[in-house]
């Protein structure tokens, strides 16, 4: 059992639904990154999305682009993240942590090594953005064998005969895209959300985590009541980007955590 299947045991133990919170690694850079990422579980945070910089961030809109283009000016490397969660791994060994990126890095690094070392740092799951399901042998099933959860992006355009394929190898939770587009693009809206949701659920038992277009703890509620729970990026990156100091950027987090809690 991984962190993440033990956090989502414990949530469902007590009824309640996840929050995920979204950040760039390095942003804008090492040290204050680290103090964000380690201060999201006092905010309420259950599960970490940590962003690996990379040039050219297909899947993402211009906040997180630039959120990476911000890491990356600072010296933001594959090997400094995972250096990141392994200092906020000395302190806390239950919050799960997922790295989300693009596969350019890890290709480059080598996908042994770069498991063996992901392993070894404290990161729990993997969302690669731009590795379908046909190049499962590429990394997913290496990274499920390692002990990592290969987490899966689902869509508005992810129709009923694709939709057993993403399935197929994923675990720990689905990742459901609340929009067509890139992140920060259009708001999510849980009248469209809850039957999509609803129709991935009919196909696997693995929960269903909603993201994309959730900015706000009046979104994240109604998103969450809606699905297992909500994932919320730009909109804690935006406050990062306008140079708020780290207690401001958590208590705005607490905010967003209080309202998925309380779906």
């Amino acid at each position: 059992m991984t962190r993440i299947d033990a956090k989502f045991a414990d949530l469902n133990s007590r009824n309640k639904k996840a929050f995920v919170a979204y950040v760039m690694a390095g942003d804008p850079d090492f040290d204050t990154s680290l103090e964000v990422v380690r201060g999201l579980p006092g905010a309420g945070v259950d599960i970490i999305e940590l962003g690996l910089p990379f040039t050219d961030p297909m899947a993402d809109g211009p906040t997180i682009q630039l959120a990476g283009q911000r890491a990356l000016d600072g010296g933001m490397t594959l090997d400094r993240t995972l250096e990141l969660a392994r200092r906020f791994r000395e302190g806390d060994d239950t919050t799960p942590i997922v790295m989300m990126g693009y596969y350019n890095p890890i290709y480059s690094r080598g996908v042994d090594l770069f498991l063996e070392q992901a392993k070894e740092a404290g990161i729990d799951g993997l969302i690669v953005v731009d590795l379908p399901p046909e190049e499962d042998e590429e990394l997913c099933i290496p990274a499920q064998k390692a002990g990592l959860n290969f987490i899966r992006l689902a869509t508005p355009t992810t129709d009923d005969k694709r939709l057993p394929k993403v399935l197929q190898n994923t675990s720990g939770f689905v990742y459901y895209v609340s929009i067509t587009g890139i992140t920060g693009s259009a708001q999510a809206q849980a009248a469209d959300v809850g039957p999509e949701v609803a129709r991935i659920k009919a196909q696997t038992d693995l929960p269903v985590i909603v993201g994309f277009g959730i900015n706000t703890p009046e979104k994240s509620q109604s998103i969450a009541s809606v699905a297992d729970g909500a994932v919320v990026g730009s909109a804690i990156v935006n406050q990062i980007a306008e140079g708020k100091p780290v207690a401001e950027v958590l208590a705005f987090v607490k905010t967003l955590s209080d309202g998925a809690h309380a779906a």
